[in-house]
């Protein structure tokens, strides 16, 4: 996967949010926020491949979590970013 061209991680009244900038997103009615461990794989992944394994790798680095569990919340966060049009695969 990797995030589309044009959505920016940005810290809105303390929330974190993806926001949509350019021409291309002008039809983007979306509104993303992410909780603090979203966003810090976002931020983690920006400009990269990645895959749900990337992902639970960051997760049990940064927060200790035991593997299955990482990997069951990266499946779930890439799937709601892949809904909301956020990353392609």
């Amino acid at each position: 996967m990797k995030q589309k061209a044009g959505f920016k991680l940005r810290q809105i009244c303390g929330e974190n949010i993806i926001t949509a900038e350019g021409i291309n997103h002008v039809n983007f009615n979306k509104l993303m926020v992410l909780n603090p461990s979203a966003a810090f794989l976002w931020s983690h992944v920006e400009g990269e491949d990645f895959d749900n394994a990337r992902l639970a790798a960051l997760l049990t680095e940064e927060y200790g979590i035991d593997g299955d569990t990482a990997l069951h919340d990266a499946e779930a966060i890439a799937k709601q970013w892949l809904e909301a049009g956020l990353v392609e695969e």
